[in-house]
């Protein structure tokens, strides 16, 4: 499959129509056949002039489009601006608002919104398998400090009893980190045992050996896991006993949603969260093979704007 190396050759190349049609023919059906993504019947037809496949076998919707089936299905925006879009979001190191995908392409700051949220929803990468060996769990809290905020805001901190109150109210992200290897990040609801202890034992195999601080709620670890702790009020390493690795990847995680996205709402934090683990974890690549591969992430995910915005219970995440 042909690809761009660059942002400039990704602008030009996909410019053609023909050119998006082609990659993303050999994306969905790389042996050549091409079938009808609701019935699986190859005896299909390509209609040039309306730029859609006719299918002949008996269903409610005959044609489809290469939209179809994918997180850009019953988008208005042609593909020459989507493939840009993802090209953008995918080779920046600390994302790309969506005031400056709006600026861009020439969209509205609403649908580039929309748009990057259905690309994060490609670059969520999750169930590649446990990690193993050495691996590193942490916390860290994500939201702005109260002296910071606009006088609404405050006032609202204020009326609710939670002016300068630290860490309350501010949403919880746990991380696990394998040495050396991938990342897994999920928000969770606070940093009770049932919460902490739950997501280590779903995505670390038994068996390997956890390094935490001296937060209570990791004590029952011991029972599966070779558990051991850095007290930060101490020491931040022990040998190789640390946390350092996820403090560098927290850094980062903050670096963007800071810098980049400036204000994210709790409902959305795991999107960008899973933005920045793909990113992490496909560190070593070039932009043109992390492309690649949120390409293949592409098809059976599906994103509409009711489920974003919470207006219907979301399915995004399930494969079909």
């Amino acid at each position: 499959m042909e690809t761009p190396d660059s942002l400039q050759e990704a602008i030009i190349w996909f410019a053609e129509f023909e050119h998006c049609r082609q990659f993303m023919t050999e994306l969905r059906w790389p042996n050549g056949k091409v079938a009808c993504p609701r019935c699986g019947s190859e005896k299909v037809t390509w209609l040039a002039k309306a730029r859609v496949w006719k299918c002949y076998a008996k269903h409610e919707r005959p044609t489809f489009t290469l939209k179809t089936g994918t997180i850009f299905e019953d988008s208005p925006i042609a593909l020459e601006k989507w493939l840009c879009a993802a090209w953008l979001l995918i080779s920046c190191k600390n994302g790309i608002s969506s005031y400056e995908v709006h600026r861009g392409l020439g969209v509205t700051q609403k649908t580039a919104w929309f748009m990057l949220h259905r690309l994060r929803l490609a670059m969520n990468n999750s169930g590649f398998g446990k990690l193993s060996g050495i691996v590193e769990a942490d916390e860290t809290f994500v939201g702005g400090k109260t002296k910071f905020m606009n006088s609404q805001s405050k006032a609202r901190k204020i009326s609710q009893g939670l002016y300068g109150k630290g860490m309350i109210g501010k949403a919880i992200v746990m991380g696990l980190l394998e040495r050396h290897g991938r990342a897994q990040v999920t928000v969770i609801a606070n940093r009770k045992r049932r919460h902490v202890a739950t997501e280590i034992v779903e995505n670390v195999a038994p068996g390997s050996s956890i390094f935490t601080d001296q937060l209570k709620s990791y004590d029952a670890l011991t029972v599966q896991y070779a558990h051991e702790v850095i007290d930060h009020t101490e020491a931040y390493v022990r040998g190789n006993v640390h946390t350092n690795g996820l403090e560098n990847f927290w850094s980062l995680l903050k670096r963007a949603l800071k810098g980049t996205y400036v204000s994210v709402e709790p409902f959305h934090l795991q999107a960008y969260c899973d933005e920045q683990t793909f990113r992490f974890n496909n560190r070593k690549m070039g932009d043109a093979d992390r492309f690649a591969l949120v390409m293949t992430n592409i098809v059976g995910r599906r994103l509409t704007y009711a489920e974003l915005t919470g207006k219907t219970e979301s399915t995004a995440s399930v494969r079909p």
